[in-house]
């Protein structure tokens, strides 16, 4: 997946503004009968990833085409606190106006970024690839997962379309009919579209062994502790790549990493990201400074 469409981004920028201003911004309107112009600068507060920043350019722009954006970090920069991350010039009505829905964005899609950049840190030096999952906000995926590579993270599928995954649901009902993890590979093998790479979930070591047998290409490996991933590997001996999965965190990814898995996928990566710590500064050029909430 490359970064999202600029259409993808207008979407969501549209969703989200007519959300907070279905009804315009009374408070605004009050205090600024007229124009005033002014800067507004986002600025990070902790160290983190920066995400979203094109998202948050097309905000301002969407609210009022005039503004101009004057300086902006890179999406995907590693910055400091206290980085001032976009300057934005203009009708401080605009400004205001979309300074919610900018700092949102930043903060929502630097947390996951920010997080994503952790969980890889933990398993440098390994040959281990941190993923993904579909565990994302409804209709905000693409950002989403866009900023998880900004984070140097990898997508795993982005729609049900995109890989055979047979999980323990599916699973469940082929047992009530007779057929086991090996069979359901059989099954997706022959009636799959053509080149989806088949991946079973396992979680004991039989279940590894009847995926092996029904020759998946990738072994889940879900909610085992690093001892049983080690003998799973074992098992496996490279006739297929392994993700592990399950309650994965910064304190134990590392071990699932040693115990030998290709990939690892995160779910909280994008259900529970932390917001990074980003706000708005506004300066008027009559020298009124403030900080809106």
């Amino acid at each position: 997946m490359s970064a999202p469409s600029p259409q993808t981004i207008l979407n969501a920028v549209q969703q989200a503004l007519a959300e907070d201003l279905a009804s315009g911004d009374v408070t605004t309107s009050a205090l600024f009968p007229t124009a005033l112009q002014a800067t507004a600068t986002i600025v990070a507060h902790q160290p983190m990833t920066v995400a979203g920043v094109a998202v948050a350019r097309e905000v301002f722009v969407a609210v009022d085409p005039s503004v101009r954006i004057t300086a902006a970090v890179k999406d995907g920069s590693a910055v400091k606190p206290e980085t001032p991350v976009l300057t934005v010039r203009g009708d401080v009505r605009s400004l205001l106006m979309a300074e919610r829905v900018a700092v949102n964005f930043l903060q929502q899609l630097s947390g996951i970024a920010t997080l994503t950049a952790q969980f890889c840190a933990a398993v440098r030096g390994y040959p281990t690839r941190i993923l993904d999952t579909r565990k994302t906000t409804p209709g905000l995926r693409s950002l989403e997962k866009w900023a998880v590579q900004l984070g140097g993270g990898k997508n795993h599928r982005f729609s049900l379309g995109d890989g055979v995954l047979i999980k323990d649901n599916h699973l469940a009902v082929l047992r009530a009919t007779g057929i086991d993890v090996a069979g359901a590979c059989r099954l997706a093998r022959a009636n799959a579209p053509h080149g989806l790479r088949i991946e079973a979930e396992a979680k004991t070591l039989q279940e590894v062994k009847e995926a092996l047998a029904g020759k998946a290409d990738i072994i889940l490996l879900d909610n085992m502790l690093p001892a049983l991933v080690r003998q799973a590997v074992a098992l496996i001996k490279q006739r297929a790549l392994v993700e592990v999965s399950g309650g994965m965190t910064l304190q134990t990814v590392a071990a699932m990493a040693q115990a030998g898995a290709d990939y690892i996928s995160v779910g909280a990566l994008t259900h529970s990201a932390p917001a990074a710590n980003l706000s708005m500064d506004l300066c008027a050029q009559r020298g009124r400074r403030g900080r809106s909430r």
